[in-house]
């Protein structure tokens, strides 16, 4: 059996707040860390039927780029929501919701 690894590394400044993060896979796409702005996991407690959430991302990284992050982020879950369980209503109203988050964005950018 094979095993894999994920790391990351966050680089915090003096009020514990990110300035940069780094990560690497077993079977990532480069045998060096490479560097992100953010990071989103989520890990499902089945004792506790329940959701931890760990969201992280540099000071300096856009906000229109995290809310681009968070809006790419659902609409990957639709796609997993439909490949692991076949629920395509789900799937879709997922994306539905990616629709209108994305012309959120774009109607408060303009402003």
């Amino acid at each position: 059996m094979k095993n894999s690894e994920i790391k990351f590394s966050i680089k915090l400044d003096d009020k514990n707040v990110p300035e940069s993060i780094l990560w690497e896979a077993t079977d990532g796409p480069s045998d060096k860390p490479l560097p992100t702005d953010a990071i989103a996991l989520s890990l499902w407690d089945h004792s506790q039927m329940n959701t931890m959430q760990i969201n992280i991302w540099t000071k300096e990284m856009p906000v229109e780029e995290m809310k681009r992050f968070a809006i790419e982020g659902i609409g990957g879950m639709a796609d997993s929501i439909e490949n692991a369980t076949g629920d395509i209503k789900m799937a879709e109203m997922i994306r539905d919701l990616c629709k209108k988050l994305v012309i959120h964005v774009k109607d408060n950018t303009s402003k």
